[in-house]
Parts: C-alpha cells; sequence; structure tokens
C-alpha cells in the first residue's frame, strides 16, 4: 500500500480494508490479520492500524471477537452500501471525466453499453 501526505494514514488504511472487504480479498465471516501483521504490511504503527479497524467496526464492516480476533461482518446490509456507494464513486468519477471530454450523457450511456460485457 502506498501511503500519501494528503490524508492521514489511518483514513487511508481504512479506505484499503474497506476496499479488500468490497473486491473479496477479506470473505464475510473471514477472520483477517492481526492488527500486528496489518502494521507490519503497511509499515505504521499498530496504534495506526488499530484506528482504522476500530473505524470498520463503527461502520459495522468488522466484528472484533476479544481472544478471537477480528472478523468481517456477515452483515450484508453494510456490505451492499458499501459496494453501492463504492460504485456512486465511480460513477461520479466517470462522469467528470465524460464531461471534461465533452462526451454528452447518451455518449456516456453508449459507452457503458457497449463495455458493460467487455472482456475487461
Amino acid at each position: 500500500m502506498r501511503i500519501d501526505d494528503t490524508r492521514p494514514i489511518w483514513i487511508q488504511l481504512a479506505d484499503s480494508f474497506r476496499s479488500r472487504i468490497t473486491n473479496g480479498t477479506w470473505k464475510p465471516g473471514e477472520k483477517i490479520p492481526s492488527v500486528r501483521d496489518l502494521a507490519i504490511e503497511a509499515g505504521t504503527n499498530p496504534n495506526t492500524v488499530q484506528r482504522a479497524l476500530a473505524a470498520l467496526d463503527d461502520e459495522g464492516l468488522t466484528i472484533p471477537k476479544r481472544t478471537a480476533g477480528r472478523f468481517v461482518a456477515t452483515d450484508d446490509a453494510a456490505l451492499r452500501a458499501l459496494r453501492r456507494d463504492d460504485a456512486r464513486a465511480a460513477a461520479d468519477a466517470f462522469i467528470r471525466a465524460c464531461r471534461a471530454l465533452g462526451v454528452d450523457v447518451e455518449g456516456a450511456h453508449g459507452l457503458v453499453d457497449e463495455r458493460w460485457n467487455a472482456d475487461l
């Protein structure tokens, strides 16, 4: 993971961990790596990783179990909401790019229709 100086590290870590949940790297009900292991992977302080994971706990995406570690939540509603938010952000970026290129709404729809089943 690349850390940049524009945002707090714990927020960047939380975003990375959310992405692992939405893309299926961390599956519902699966135990996630320890705080220590994640800190080593990210090259950061374990307290920073703990803060990022606490944010995911607060969002209902992860569940801490005192003696067993932390697990990805099995709450489908929370995961669907997260995926919807990610898809909305991707759509917003696509729309901004199309507008900057002078593509109208019909052209944008056509691009989506054309590319939807493409082998990406």
